[in-house]
């Protein structure tokens, strides 16, 4: 896709030393966290059983958004990513905004992932407060982020393969339940979808619509690390392919079991995949699934304090953040943007010990639904790229099929979701929230633009 008259500065690179099978495994590490192991249970308690509709609709949209992002990677590998597309599509600041954006969102979620992962911990092992344990887990990944991309691309490749194993391993019993094969257990059959579907209507769904919304972002990380693969036309083709299906597979086979099994009203939901588990009668097996997803979220961390590095990184490398950001170790890894995106990681750890409790569910609803303008500028920015690329007769090495079709369906999803949500006072209140964030960001993203043009020119 060809380039707009946007000024490029001189960049350091980055190395290429992610293999293809890493970065399949890390779009699935970032999404397979905390939205899946302490998000499906919100959604069911929000909606009931009918929050398999959110997952339906969320699912179509985020699968339209990564065919469109994996044509743009493909043709133009950047760790900046949806940045730097919606830069040469709309120009600099819609390009810093969506970057500051998706990077303030990564290291919200960063500092939740933290602390839901000590918190589940504490859970099944109170020695250790939660706010010592989530402190733990900051320095500990933020020394593997620094060790360079080949180590990081390797753990998180065995902790991603150790998850899904595990999840694999909930279907099955899961599916054992409610057909009655184990012997403790009793057929319950599906009629407890059907008893109450959607108990709290529409508005249910369209609030368990952004907890899922929130669950799947993470997902375009694939497209930033894709610029440090061997082969970046390959890899992401690859990972795009086989992210999509497994992550939906394995969320909504999950949250089929768990709304089949736990109603709405359950006190199991808080931790819902260990209520499942508890339901089976296995020994330990509750604690079990419980360490899994601790294992689920540090990974989640792992790679979404990988991808905001990467982001600020770029910002840094088009004049969009200070240049010390934009600078790399001897590792090829920026190290200080590592340092600045784990920062808040480290400010939410002390306010969890002011405020015991109160900072994860806090943080959760702070980013929400900033994945949709993430995912709707994407789609805008494919639309208009691959418009240029036509008339130039610029050969793509990976076309997004159902083009232009797809790429307006998925717009016009993304627009019924937002109305859904205004119609609902929760999702209201943080679309309201998002929307001040977004221009506040914009506005300091277009005095920053003008300003290192006067000064260039």
């Amino acid at each position: 896709m060809s380039h707009s008259p946007v000024q490029e500065r001189p960049h350091a690179e980055l190395g290429h030393s992610m293999k293809p099978r890493q970065l399949t495994m890390m779009g699935l590490g970032s999404a397979i966290g905390a939205g899946l192991f302490l998000g499906s249970g919100k959604g069911v308690q929000e909606a009931g059983p009918a929050v398999l509709i959110s997952y339906l609709v969320a699912g179509a949209l985020i699968i339209i958004v990564m065919w469109a992002l994996g044509e743009m990677a493909a043709a133009n590998p950047n760790s900046g990513a949806f940045s730097v597309y919606a830069q040469k599509a709309l120009g600099p600041t819609a390009g810093a905004t969506l970057g500051w954006l998706w990077w303030f969102q990564l290291v919200v979620v960063i500092a939740a992932e933290a602390l839901g992962a000590a918190g589940l911990l504490f859970s099944v092992w109170p020695v250790i407060p939660v706010w010592l344990l989530s402190l733990a887990f900051m320095v500990i990944f933020t020394g593997i982020n620094l060790a360079g991309v080949k180590n990081f691309g390797e753990f998180e490749f065995w902790f991603s393969i150790l998850k899904v194993a595990a999840i694999v391993a909930f279907l099955l019993i899961g599916i054992a339940l409610i057909a009655g094969w184990l012997p403790s257990s009793v057929a319950p059959g599906f009629g407890l979808l059907g008893a109450d579907f959607a108990p709290h209507g529409l508005g249910g769904i369209a609030t368990a619509l952004f907890v899922v919304i929130f669950a799947f972002g993470g997902t375009e990380i694939v497209s930033v690390a894709a610029a440090e693969t061997e082969n970046p036309s390959r890899s992401v083709a690859l990972a795009v392919r086989t992210v999509v299906w497994r992550i939906l597979v394995f969320y909504i086979g999950s949250v089929l079991v768990i709304a089949t099994l736990l109603p709405a009203t359950s006190p199991a939901l808080e931790s819902p995949f260990a209520g499942v588990l508890n339901l089976a009668g296995i020994p330990g097996a509750g604690a079990a699934i419980t360490l899994v997803a601790v294992v689920a979220l540090l990974s989640a961390l792992n790679a979404n304090l990988y991808g905001a590095s990467r982001m600020v990184f770029s910002l840094a490398d088009r004049g969009e953040a200070p240049a010390i950001l934009g600078r790399l170790n001897a590792h090829q890894v920026p190290a200080a943007a590592v340092s600045v995106s784990v920062a808040f990681g480290f400010v939410a750890t002390v306010l969890e010990l002011l405020f015991p409790g109160k900072i994860l569910d806090m943080l959760l609803n702070l980013v929400g639904s900033t994945c949709l303008i993430v995912w709707g500028t994407a789609l805008v920015s494919q639309i208009v790229l691959r418009r240029r690329a036509e008339r130039e007769g610029t050969e793509l090495p990976l076309r997004m099929r159902g083009f232009p079709y797809l790429s307006i369906a998925g717009l016009v999803l993304l627009v019924a979701i937002l109305a859904v949500g205004f119609s609902a006072e929760d999702s209201r209140n943080q679309l309201f929230s998002s929307l001040a964030l977004i221009a506040g960001i914009a506005v300091a993203c277009y005095i920053t633009t003008r300003r290192s043009a006067a000064i260039r020119r």
